[in-house]
């Protein structure tokens, strides 16, 4: 199994969503033009809202990269796979005109669930070692 491309996958993807979720906190309307989407109260709580629970996620990520087993670690990144294609599918999706910046952040979640597709049917491919 390729663990060290997925456990690299992970420890990329937690600092893309470490990154954009002190963004998200910081700098709420930031990410608001960013996305081309309207700047009043509900969103910017909205946005902090979810700058919280990716922080958690980036969190969470870095922690299996380090400390997973074979098994843990292809699950999150089954998990990881499906998450980072809806983002790039919900992104292409804003109910707004699409942004420059959209297409980039939804190409940067389909990079991602790529990486993670590729490692895991590579695993599948070739036996596991723990």
């Amino acid at each position: 199994m390729n663990e060290t491309a997925l456990k690299r996958t992970l420890q990329a993807g937690s600092i893309v969503f470490g990154s954009s979720a002190v963004l998200l906190l910081i700098a709420p309307g930031a990410f608001l033009s960013l996305l081309s989407l309207s700047h009043n109260a509900q969103n910017a709580w909205s946005m902090r809202m979810l700058g919280i629970t990716v922080f958690a996620l980036s969190g969470n990520m870095l922690v299996h990269a380090l400390n997973s087993n074979t098994q843990s670690l292809k699950t999150v990144s089954w998990v990881m796979c499906v998450s980072a294609s809806a983002l790039g599918v919900y992104t292409l999706c804003i109910p707004e005109h699409l942004t420059l910046f959209c297409v980039a952040y939804a190409l940067v979640g389909f990079g991602f669930s790529f990486s993670y597709a590729f490692n895991l049917l590579v695993a599948k491919r070739t036996p596991a070692t723990q």
